[in-house]
């Protein structure tokens, strides 16, 4: 190897090993809402989702954040809408020949179709995160909230043409459980945010009860006494009402602060929790 302002190339030791991806990353944002982040679909995202939602059995709604997912196995796309749905046609594609129509389709069993789920996307979300995020918005399962999506709704193959040379053909569409087509046009959110941070800021102008004259002191007096006993308790090496400093220190807890460097996160979180309002409204 030569590097700029070396005289001589560089030696550099490699060692030859399997470098293993990560694809399912699971934050909690409060108690009920989980934040699952898919990066790109691999064979094992149905599996990383479904232990996620089992170690989080308090969850009421969850997040599903599918931003900057080029795609991949068609399989685990589907077998991930399978997990919100029951009946139907997932996706299916469509050819020149029959050999080329094939139709996926939604199984009844273990699907969770309670669960309020709101779906992020951008214009870096592209095939199989497309399939996803289309069908649950097509099932009325999910809220897609973000920016338009790529538009990847090609089946590719490649066939060989010599003994070291190959073409690669598109075969097929692909289709939405509506009839749609992913190709060219993408999927759109039915709430578009755009990315960015949320602006925080007090109106001054607003009061509140405690800045007002001969308000009840003596109650206020009985709730600082109370923090001050929660706050003796945690210099007693308990963990009881100290959440700050363990919620900045925890990779698995998205807090507020975070929350407001993302703009379509932050909208995704309203919004799924009027859904958690509104679901139990139906029970």
């Amino acid at each position: 190897m030569i590097r700029k302002n070396e005289p001589k190339p560089i030696k550099i030791k490699i060692t030859r090993d399997i470098i293993k991806i990560q694809s399912v990353y699971v934050k909690t944002i409060g108690e009920k809402i989980l934040y699952i982040h898919v990066t790109s679909f691999d064979q094992k995202v149905v599996e990383g989702v479904k232990k996620a939602i089992k170690e989080n059995p308090k969850t009421e709604g969850i997040i599903l954040d599918f931003r900057n997912n080029p795609g991949g196995l068609l399989d685990q796309a589907v077998g991930l809408v399978d997990l919100f749905v029951e009946k139907g046609v997932i996706v299916s594609q469509k050819g020149k020949s029959k050999e080329e129509n094939i139709k996926y389709n939604a199984h009844k069993e273990n699907s969770d179709t309670q669960t309020p789920i709101v779906t992020l996307v951008n214009g870096g979300s592209a095939s199989a995160s497309e399939i996803v995020a289309g069908a649950l918005q097509d099932f009325n399962r999910s809220i897609v909230v973000g920016e338009k999506t790529f538009g990847k709704g090609s089946v590719q193959i490649v066939m060989p043409i010599g003994e070291k040379e190959a073409l690669k053909l598109t075969v097929a569409r692909y289709y939405l459980p509506s009839g749609r087509t992913i190709q060219a046009e993408g999927v759109t959110p039915d709430i578009i945010i755009h990315s960015g941070e949320c602006e925080q800021k007090e109106d001054p102008m607003f009061l509140k009860e405690r800045d007002l004259k001969k308000h009840l002191e003596s109650e206020l007096e009985k709730i600082d006494a109370n923090a001050t006993i929660k706050t003796i308790r945690v210099d007693d090496n308990s963990t009881e009402g100290n959440t700050t400093k363990a919620e900045d220190d925890n990779e698995t807890i998205i807090t507020d602060e975070q929350l407001y460097k993302d703009a379509q996160l932050k909208s995704s979180v309203d919004i799924l929790k009027a859904l958690i309002i509104t679901h139990k409204g139906k029970k």
